[in-house]
């Protein structure tokens, strides 16, 4: 390999090691777009489809880090009031109900800032 292109690779490696923590990082579009198939249980309740237990797992899967869990919770909570009808009880009960738990309650009394 000529030096020119051992350089170019090294810089190369040196940006993709900077730019993957950042790659994983939670978006409220991605809290949004998770969720958006659980909105009919969240304010009818009944029973819980496999695309909003699919969401729920994936954005479980996605905010592994405090930054990202915190960003969640935020994101959940603005949903929450943005959206109309949604039933306290459901959006409580969610997690449990697509086998994933959460060390939290879900609720617009939750602290953010207090997640790790």
């Amino acid at each position: 390999m000529t030096g020119m292109m051992m350089k170019v690779l090294c810089i190369i490696v040196v940006c993709a090691l900077v730019a993957a923590p950042y790659a994983q990082a939670v978006s409220c579009s991605d809290v949004v777009n998770k969720l958006s198939p659980c909105i009919s249980y969240l304010k009818n309740g009944g029973s819980v489809s496999a695309a909003c237990c699919n969401g729920i797992k994936g954005l479980n899967t996605a905010a592994k880090s405090t930054a990202d869990k915190k960003t969640a919770c935020g994101c959940l909570k603005n949903a929450y009031q943005s959206i109309s009808g949604i039933k306290a009880d459901n959006a409580s009960g969610l997690p449990k109900k697509c086998g994933v738990n959460i060390p939290y309650k879900i609720s617009m009394s939750t602290n953010c800032n207090n997640k790790k």
